[in-house]
């Protein structure tokens, strides 16, 4: 965490809680890195509407851009049924816009809502481009351009006015008159000149990735500034690289298999085979892990080890901190993957088909036997990744299996692992993942009546640790 992200977080959390107090977020530029600039997606998706409401995020900071941006608009949305471009917005963000969410815009969010506050996504772009990452934060109050509709069809332009200057700070004066919202112990956070309407109607304005102008004006009036890491696509650098940490990858495991062949003892073989196949690939794709609550990888043994999921990564991730000992549960997509397929198999992955209760259920059932018999599971209880640090609901599942084994359930919190590896991407690029393994959870004394309680306090766990990481060992 950069030094300034500290001091403002350090603020809201001694500052005025409740939700009187507001935190006002711009989009583009701001929550998402103003990707669309830099030209190669806009070649990708230049299909009409699609390419306009991408472009649209690129954050245009001047009144000609905005402007030009609504011409656009008004000739690709005329005659488009509302629930089509809502349905369009929700896709384009879930393929494209979501690898582009600031982490620390999420540790803002989040700090906030712990708080308390109440807290807004303004926005000049229309609900199709904003909505579906709002709701993927967690963010339910979204300010930005009405778009007119007649019996649900689209006319294309604004319905009113647009939220762009005046506009925008205008519309967070009426939703504070409504929500009953102090402006003046209010926070808000922009990076653009056009802005500083919104950021003078606020007593504790951000200045966040400031353009020239911003910059300038956030000096002159002593304004907080930060500036978070750019949310970069990936270089033929990076593709080079996974390439070659995926042949190390089966290298290690053939090499981990042929080294403990002699043996003729399967969990051997499967356990080298997860340790040189994972130290392999993290080695070669330039990824190191720093681990804090290393002791608890190891005792008590045997557990269910549950794991927050953003990357595909994370199967690699998991194995190199848990070493050998170690099985898992996976999806029964999986089993179609031509290169972690095979591998999972062979290290005794359980598969479950999610498309059925009873089938997964009575997947499941043998696994109990497996952790009887000294091996432990890893299991991400979310059920699929997520699109940001976000974590999602548990499932009930993995804590059922562990009191009918008599075990303990110990949470390992990941961080950055989405930085590494985007939630649909297989290229990683080179940095540090932060792995903290808490303590063991004693599961033995639950009951059926408390279980959600119990498994919405493990999953605040990792909402803590993402909030306020531990220090490494």
């Amino acid at each position: 965490m950069s030094d300034d992200l500290h001091r403002v977080i350090a603020e809201i959390r001694s500052g005025p809680q409740g939700p009187g107090v507001a935190a006002v977020f711009d989009f583009g530029g701001t929550v998402i890195d103003g990707f669309a600039r830099r030209g190669v997606l806009r070649r990708l998706f230049r299909r009409g509407v699609e390419d306009v409401l991408l472009d649209g995020v690129r954050n245009g900071t001047t009144d000609g851009e905005y402007g030009r941006f609504l011409s656009r608009l008004a000739g690709v949305l005329a005659g488009k049924p509302e629930h089509e471009m809502d349905a369009l917005g929700e896709r384009l963000f879930r393929r494209t816009t979501y690898g582009h969410l600031y982490p620390e815009a999420w540790q803002l969010i989040r700090t906030h809502q712990a708080a308390g506050h109440t807290v807004v996504l303004a926005s000049s772009l229309t609900r199709f481009q904003v909505a579906p990452a709002a709701a993927e934060l967690g963010i339910e109050h979204v300010l930005c351009t009405p778009m007119a509709a007649q019996d649900g069809i689209l006319t294309g332009y604004p319905d009113g006015k647009t939220l762009w200057r005046n506009g925008k700070a205008g519309a967070v004066r009426g939703f504070a008159a409504a929500h009953e919202v102090d402006l003046a112990g209010s926070y808000a956070y922009a990076d653009s000149a056009a802005d500083l309407p919104l950021l003078a109607a606020v007593g504790r304005p951000v200045a966040v990735n400031a353009d020239e102008g911003l910059t300038t004006a956030a000096a002159e009036h002593k304004w907080p500034t930060m500036r978070f890491r750019p949310r970069l696509a990936p270089r033929p650098a990076d593709y080079a690289r996974t390439t070659a940490g995926f042949a190390g990858l089966l290298g290690g495991a053939l090499y981990g298999v042929a080294a403990k062949s002699p043996t003729k003892d399967h969990r051997q073989m499967a356990d080298a085979l997860l340790e040189h196949a994972a130290g392999n690939t993290l080695r070669v794709a330039g990824v190191r892990l720093r681990v804090t609550g290393a002791e608890h990888a190891r005792a008590p043994r045997p557990a269910v080890f549950l794991f927050n999921h953003q990357s595909q990564f994370d199967i690699i991730i998991v194995p190199e901190v848990l070493g050998g000992g170690v099985t898992g549960i996976g999806k029964k997509e999986l089993t179609r993957n031509p290169i972690f397929g095979p591998l999972m198999r062979f290290v005794g992955v359980t598969f479950i088909d999610r498309s059925s209760t009873d089938k997964a259920k009575a997947a499941l059932a043998p696994v109990v036997e497996t952790l009887r018999g000294g091996l432990s599971i890893a299991v991400a209880p979310e059920g699929t990744r997520s699109y940001t640090p976000e974590v999602g609901p548990f499932k009930k599942g993995a804590f059922h299996i562990a009191i009918q084994a008599g075990v303990p359930v110990i949470p390992i919190v990941i961080r950055n692992a989405g930085e590494i590896c985007w939630r649909n991407s297989m290229v990683a690029r080179p940095g540090i993942v932060d792995v903290a393994i808490l303590d063991p959870i004693d599961v033995s004394g639950w009951r059926p009546d408390d279980m959600d309680d119990k498994v919405a306090a493990v999953r605040q766990l990792y909402l803590d640790t993402l909030l306020n990481w531990p220090e490494p060992d």
